[in-house]
């Protein structure tokens, strides 16, 4: 009886590592049925450093938060079991993401460049391009939550242009976000987003604003620029055009 519980207590120890784990291993056998299994390993670590960026992040900050858990074709989101207590902080937690999955990608790229390897090149560009999309300026995504910062009625203008992508590349997951988002829209078209908030949430000071506005611009700008670079190196490794 003793051993059965000693095993339980580890196995609750080991809990978050095995959600992480299982829910990882999950979505690379989901993947690889489209992309085969090196393709989908590489895009789900890519995936895991991008989530990673997010724990540390809130680690630093001194937020109780759970380890990543994946859903293929979706993504991967961290729980925070505690909530920051205003917007800059909520910001410096959405935007460790997209830089560490950045410098994932750029690792990616580098090697590919060195190795004049085909399979690490596209994975550089899925992930410029899944950091990009994730900077889209609206709530839950992560550029939602840096925009937010400098005003969350940016997440108005965020809203058609989500509906453009959708309208484009119909998908379920873009709709998904686009469900998940609808609350948090109509909020600020009400003017009731700062209810159930701390007091003076978004209240930050203009340099502050602007560091992270200029951030977001700038890491936005920068993965476009390394996207439609990576294409291009695609196009010409494989004779496409």
């Amino acid at each position: 009886m003793l051993k059965l519980l000693f095993l339980l207590a580890n196995a609750a120890k080991l809990g978050p590592i095995l959600k992480t784990g299982g829910t990882m291993i999950f979505s690379v056998f989901a993947y690889s049925f489209l992309f085969g299994w090196r393709y989908a390993a590489g895009f789900v670590v890519l995936i895991f450093v991008h989530e990673l960026g997010h724990y540390l992040s809130a680690k630093q900050a001194g937020l109780n938060v759970g380890t990543p858990t994946f859903i293929p074709f979706v993504g991967a989101w961290i729980e925070l079991k505690d909530q920051p207590m205003d917007a800059r902080v909520e910001a410096r937690i959405a935007l460790a993401g997209p830089v560490a999955g950045t410098i994932g990608a750029l690792v990616c790229y580098y090697v590919a460049r060195t190795q004049d390897s085909t399979l690490l090149l596209a994975l550089a560009y899925s992930g410029f391009m899944l950091n990009l999309w994730n900077l889209l300026p609206i709530n839950p995504l992560d550029g939602g939550r840096i925009v937010g910062l400098l005003s969350p009625r940016i997440w108005l203008v965020g809203l058609p242009l989500l509906g453009a992508m959708l309208l484009w590349r119909p998908s379920p997951m873009l709709f998904l976000v686009l469900v998940m988002a609808l609350p948090s829209v109509v909020r600020v078209w009400r003017g009731t987003w700062r209810e159930h908030l701390p007091p003076r949430y978004y209240e930050q000071p203009l340099e502050v604003k602007l560091q992270y506005g200029a951030a977001y611009f700038g890491l936005a700008i920068y993965l476009a620029m390394m996207s439609s670079t990576v294409h291009e190196d695609l196009l010409a490794l494989t004779g496409s055009r």
